[in-house]
């Protein structure tokens, strides 16, 4: 099967264009669309208002999801990573159009060295993000902000430094097992570590 996934933010932006691109792809190579998700929502909301989880239950092992260009799937590179990460998993082939991007599911060369320079783009967002995190907590200090401490030691966890994705995925409201795969740790551990951190209220 091959899905097109279309996405606009606002009325102003023409959804048909996104439309054509894909189909005339799809044509382009021979393929045929089986079916076109067509969604007007911002980047901003989560991936259920997105309706990316309703597109990743339709795929299935050997299918093939087309999208204008890979900013239609997520608000940031770690999103987007995490995204085709789960699809390649499941062994569904990622094209985005305007980048000349085919990531194949069958882990080839081509698309390993994509997924490793995507890989690295999206430790360098993390690293940013982090570092963003850390002028604000230094700020508040200079400020005289006393900042909180839970009570009691905290040990050491093998999300420790992954904060900020974890704030930026809950942030789109992922759910607990897709971060859990994420980050190639239990659920409860994951949940732990949220709590023990104090990440919610």
């Amino acid at each position: 099967m091959v899905i097109g996934y279309v996405r606009v933010s606002t009325e102003k932006q023409d959804m048909k264009n996104q439309h054509h691109e894909i189909l005339e792809y799809a044509n382009r190579c021979k393929m045929h669309v089986d079916e076109m998700f067509e969604v007007e929502v911002s980047t901003r909301k989560d991936m259920k208002t997105r309706k990316i989880d309703v597109v990743a239950r339709k795929l299935q092992k050997g299918d093939t999801l087309i999208v204008s260009e890979l900013s239609r799937l997520g608000r940031s590179i770690v999103e987007i990573i995490s995204i085709i990460n789960e699809l390649i998993k499941m062994h569904v082939t990622v094209i985005a159009i305007k980048q000349g991007i085919k990531i194949n599911g069958n882990h080839d060369v081509q698309s390993k060295v994509l997924i490793t320079v995507f890989s690295l783009l999206a430790e360098l967002e993390r690293d940013m993000i982090s570092e963003r995190t850390k002028m604000a907590l230094a700020a508040k200090r200079a400020q005289g902000v006393v900042l909180g401490r839970p009570k009691g030691r905290i040990g050491k966890s093998k999300l420790d430094g992954r904060v900020p994705e974890i704030l930026d995925l809950m942030r789109d409201k992922a759910g607990y097992s897709f971060m859990a795969r994420r980050f190639k740790v239990s659920r409860p551990t994951l949940m732990n570590f949220i709590k023990s951190r104090k990440l919610i209220g």
